[in-house]
């Protein structure tokens, strides 16, 4: 049988990897095939099938994730009107990659095209979830301020941020996430991309749970203390001494 690509005769030579990613496997063999095989003229060794599909992916990546970055952000800014909420929302996505990361290697995935999709996709959870629990940190607090229980001790901030964490939807939230995420777990056509779209999202999901339920209500209330509060109870009593 005879073969050409662009016009030369080709012949093909078949690796099948296992146990390693796909693209250092590909650099090293490529370097060891240019250092130790010298080509006649006229020849050439090139990469091709599922490596050269990655390296068209992968430099497309080098643009979506930085964008998809950046309309997170935008969304998040557009949805909250403010640079220290959106800033305190971004904190899942690297706390969120922190799980997905163990859980890769914990299932010994390598990184593909499946995996940064999953990462990709994580992000958005991230920012959802994150903005549905900065809500009711929100709402906790006004009702605190509509109540009169924000005084001039550091202890009256902290029951408002305790109500705000909201155990119950934050649990019924993350629960649904992963569950739907582990339904591709099977053996079934297609289930062995969608295992690694999915596991960076359940890895994820969950130590973004822990962040969104001990962090973010940390954070929330110091700023909320130091920024808001604070100012506004030493203007309505200047006489008092300076508030801790």
């Amino acid at each position: 049988m005879i073969r050409n690509e662009d016009g030369l005769l080709t012949g093909y030579v078949f690796v099948d990897v296992d146990g390693r990613d796909l693209a250092s496997y590909v650099e090293e063999a490529d370097a060891l095939i240019r250092k130790e095989v010298a080509l006649p003229p006229g020849y050439a060794a090139l990469w091709s099938g599922q490596y050269e599909a990655m390296a068209r992916v992968r430099e497309r990546l080098t643009y979506i994730i930085p964008l998809t970055l950046f309309l997170v952000l935008l969304l998040l800014y557009l949805n909250t009107k403010s640079i220290t909420k959106t800033a305190i929302v971004s904190l899942a996505v690297p706390f969120s990659a922190i799980g997905a990361v163990w859980y890769l290697y914990l299932l010994d995935y390598n990184m593909s095209i499946a995996v940064w999709v999953g990462l990709i996709a994580l992000m958005g959870v991230d920012a959802e979830t994150g903005v549905f629990m900065l809500l009711y940190l929100d709402l906790s607090y006004e009702d605190a301020k509509k109540q009169g229980k924000l005084t001039r001790s550091p202890r009256s901030r902290k029951p408002s941020s305790r109500r705000g964490k909201r155990l119950r939807p934050k649990f019924m939230t993350m629960a649904t996430t992963a569950s739907g995420s582990s339904d591709h777990a099977g053996h079934r056509t297609g289930s062995d991309v969608w295992k690694r779209i999915a596991a960076p999202m359940i890895g994820g999901i969950l130590t973004s749970f822990l962040l969104e339920l001990i962090v973010y209500p940390a954070i929330y209330e110091i700023w909320k203390w130091h920024y808001e509060v604070k100012p506004a109870l030493a203007a309505e009593s200047p006489d008092y001494p300076p508030i801790p």
